[in-house]
């Protein structure tokens, strides 16, 4: 009844150990086993050579982990390069319309990487949910919004929409249904603020500066439509004392994450491991 107790510390640390020791006696099995089995004939589509002085080769088959670091990496690093540098010109020049720049260059950067065709079913999800801010109710915002979603995974709605994206590109699925979904939260998003307005509601190009803002656009986060309008709509544009720092540790966590993952790969097979079943019939289990 709102009473908020915190269990010893004693407890807490017993449990961290349990499942720390836990951890790593099952990740020494995966290691050997890894390591075993690396020079396999079943597994030479899915180990591949990597950094050369860790003398061990790479798990490859997280296709999306490998097209994001090859055939991708140049674009993400020249589109976000793009949109911190026009936005910084964008704020010293012409402060107050930046959020449209932002709208205009996202946009744009979607419209090259998935085509017209694309942009276009992504407008269609933003006027829908739109129109239904309109009416100010709140459970019909959720009605539509979950709907919309719905709509990618019931037949034949789902394989209609993804019709409409010609060609073919190995992360093409991924990036057509992160945006496609992350724009119908973002709608939603700004349907339910819509309906939290006092007087009328919020302009469709209000959304449109919200949902085409390019480092959130495909896969989040999904920062909420009132934080977004009002860090947007700020013209005195001051950076606080402890921003940058806060920036530099997050890039750095950022990239230490990456490494990270990329040594996991490195010496942890478990991706291409259960490819092969009487392989995997001879793991303890505590590997599995």
């Amino acid at each position: 009844m709102g009473v908020k107790a915190m269990l010893p510390s004693y407890e807490l640390g017993f449990y961290a150990l349990v499942v720390t020791c836990a951890v790593l006696y099952s990740g020494s099995g995966i290691f050997e086993a890894s390591r075993d089995s690396m020079n396999r004939k079943a597994f030479r589509d899915g180990i591949k050579p990597g950094w050369h002085y860790f003398g061990r080769k790479m798990d490859v088959a997280d296709f999306e982990w490998v097209m994001w670091f090859t055939s991708f990496r140049n674009i993400i690093i020249f589109t976000l390069s793009g949109h911190v540098l026009f936005g910084k010109i964008c704020s010293m020049t012409v402060p107050q319309h930046r959020a449209v720049m932002y709208m205009i260059y996202g946009a744009l950067a979607v419209l090259g990487s998935m085509g017209l065709v694309y942009l276009m079913i992504i407008l269609s999800h933003c006027l829908l949910l739109y129109s239904v801010a309109l009416a100010k109710q709140k459970w019909l915002c959720y009605v539509a919004g979950l709907c919309c979603l719905a709509s990618f995974k019931v037949e034949p709605f789902g394989s209609w929409q993804s019709g409409f994206v010609t060609g073919a590109f190995d992360l093409q699925d991924v990036l057509f249904y992160g945006g496609c979904t992350f724009t119908i939260m973002r709608g939603m998003s700004f349907a339910l603020e819509s309906c939290e307005k006092e007087e009328g509601i919020y302009s469709i190009f209000d959304l449109l500066k919200y949902n085409f803002y390019l480092p959130f656009f495909f896969f989040g986060p999904v920062m909420t439509f009132d934080q977004f309008h009002a860090q947007v709509s700020t013209r005195e544009l001051r950076r606080k004392d402890d921003e940058m720092k806060s920036i530099r540790v997050n890039a750095l966590l950022h990239v230490g994450a990456i490494v990270a993952v990329d040594i996991f790969f490195h010496f942890f097979y478990i991706l291409t491991l259960p490819s092969d079943l009487k392989f995997v019939n001879r793991l303890s289990d505590w590997s599995l």
